[in-house]
């Protein structure tokens, strides 16, 4: 069994459950998932399988896009709702929409971000949700996030009981991107502390919400014998990449690990990025610039040589 399946990520599992579960459903263990989500997260997860493992970073590397709520006037340890509460400021006036509006704008493009101390980032070989479960602080890298497009999509409600505003927004952005931290971050531009308060995630890795399945509809497929019928090409992974495809004399050589000029392949000028070599409507091998060879092209992942 070889391909991408698009799951939908129920909350309150880790993405390392629906791993554990597909693998009992489907029968195999060669699986793994494209882009970690939060148990409180609900979404899109690619999940890679068979030969398709070798394309998980590709997933992994996709744009993303999430559907959330900032909600402002107080911050968590988690920066979502799972978290205790830190900081806390009762708002006496809501916010103009003009002003969210313009907060978010500034969070768009190349950001810096701090990740928060509740998450899987690594510093000194331990990650950092360790240090906060043990209630130690340190100081945390930061990390570039690209935010393509960060956007209101509800009118902002203010609760004057709890002296607190919410509004939703979605989002479209880079690996890396902590929504959690652009939530919390766009409070502090407005000058009050703030959490995100509810986050799916609507496609990730060319995949989308409509195309997902539950672990339960998995099942389902697997138990009328249809699960081919779901299961995408792992050339799904690799769409953005230029397709370059190869004659039965190229590939005999493509096939075995072969350095290429980019005259053999008609190209004009070295690529800047990944070339995905095809044969017979099949990738078989993505193909880079040699890091250290001039107009050399070397073999940077072999997918298929068979």
């Amino acid at each position: 069994m070889d391909g991408i399946l698009p799951l939908w990520k129920e909350r309150g599992m880790t993405s390392h459950d629906c791993v554990f579960k597909l693998r009992k459903i489907l029968h195999t263990k060669k699986i793994g998932h494209g882009g970690t989500l939060d148990p409180d997260v609900s979404g899109v997860l690619p999940i890679c399988i068979g030969k398709g493992t070798k394309v998980i970073e590709y997933m992994v590397d996709s744009g993303k896009t999430y559907e959330g709520e900032i909600t402002l006037g107080f911050s968590t340890t988690t920066e979502d709702v799972s978290g205790e509460v830190v900081e806390k400021i009762a708002l006496k006036t809501p916010f103009s929409i003009e002003e969210i509006d313009a907060a978010m704008n500034k969070m768009t493009g190349v950001i810096t971000q701090i990740p928060p101390m509740f998450s899987a980032v690594k510093v000194n070989g331990k990650r950092l949700y360790e240090y906060a479960r043990n209630g130690e602080e340190v100081e945390r890298p930061m990390r570039k996030a690209t935010i393509y497009s960060f956007e209101r999509t509800s009118e902002p409600k203010f609760d004057p009981v709890n002296a607190t505003q919410s509004w939703r927004f979605k989002v479209v952005c880079g690996k890396g991107t902590y929504v959690r931290t652009l939530s919390v971050d766009t409070g502090l531009v407005l000058g009050v502390p703030a959490h995100m308060s509810d986050l799916t995630r609507t496609a990730s890795g060319g995949l989308t919400a409509e195309q997902s399945l539950t672990l339960e509809q998995v099942a389902e497929k697997m138990e009328q014998n249809a699960i081919n019928e779901t299961l995408l090409p792992i050339e799904t992974a690799i769409e953005r990449f230029q397709r370059i495809d190869l004659s039965t004399e190229l590939y005999q050589r493509v096939k075995n690990g072969v350095r290429l000029s980019p005259a053999e392949l008609a190209l004009k000028e070295m690529p800047q990025d990944l070339l995905a070599l095809f044969y017979q409507d099949e990738v078989v091998s993505l193909y880079m610039a040699h890091p250290t060879k001039a107009n050399v092209l070397k073999p940077s992942k072999v997918l298929r040589n068979n």
